[in-house]
């Protein structure tokens, strides 16, 4: 009966966790919601318009924050933090590049956050290494793809190693996502990954303007995000939930 009653108290733990952690995270869907109410395809550049792309990525930092305490500021927290730097950067076409090397720094932070003690161990299997392969594989492959749309570029001397190394980065990223087996943490991974490549393969004319090109690399960006986010948060309980399993 005490096993029961424990069993039933544990998820009743959970699932008022899950609605505090939704509730908490109401901010982020409504400033998502206004970015796309105001943005338009000629909106014009402007602090304000930085500040409202940035602040869904704000408020999910200041979510992490409260959840996972300081020890997050050099783990996800930074990276959203950087992340949000990287989204005023690109408002503006010739911080391109400066916006890009705050987003690669946010991935480096992500990929140590992914290796920490934070995140539970696990052994690699043969099918494991094989997706790692895969990943390393489209990233190389993306970056051939595009290599002679970056010769065409005017700051071609500076893009073509930034945006190789930037490859490696998010590649490297979504590797350590795959070895954390967190659901959240590995579709976050991969959905940033196609908010990249969507980004990339228009900022670079690698095909025509989509209608609605914008609308499909935010989507997937903040989605990105907030999995990652959740997925952060959700790892610190796991690991919390088994520290007192083995004391028991």
């Amino acid at each position: 009966m005490d096993i029961l009653e424990t069993d039933a108290y544990d998820k009743r733990q959970r699932r008022n966790t899950c609605c505090t952690l939704l509730f908490s995270l109401l901010p982020f869907f409504f400033s998502t919601a206004v970015y796309f109410y105001l943005w338009t395809p000629d909106s014009p550049t402007s602090i304000l318009s930085a500040g409202v792309k940035s602040a869904p990525v704000l408020l999910l930092a200041a979510v992490v924050l409260s959840w996972n305490g300081g020890q997050s500021i050099l783990g996800v927290v930074g990276g959203l933090l950087f992340s949000a730097v990287g989204d005023c950067c690109l408002i503006w076409p010739e911080l391109f590049l400066h916006g890009m090397g705050a987003f690669a720094v946010a991935h480096l932070m992500y990929s140590l956050t992914f290796l920490s003690s934070r995140y539970a161990t696990y052994s690699s299997s043969t099918c494991t290494c094989f997706l790692y392969l895969i990943l390393f594989v489209v990233g190389g492959g993306f970056y051939i793809y595009i290599y002679p749309f970056l010769q065409k570029a005017p700051n071609s001397d500076l893009l073509i190693p930034a945006v190789g190394v930037y490859i490696f980065l998010i590649t490297l990223m979504g590797t350590l996502a795959i070895r954390t087996r967190h659901v959240a943490t590995l579709l976050g991974s991969l959905s940033f990954m196609v908010s990249d490549i969507s980004l990339a393969l228009q900022v670079f004319k690698v095909m025509a303007p989509m209608k609605h090109g914008n609308n499909i690399v935010m989507v997937t960006y903040y989605l990105a995000q907030l999995l990652i986010a959740v997925g952060d948060v959700k790892a610190v309980q796991n690991k919390d939930d088994f520290a007192k399993w083995k004391r028991s």
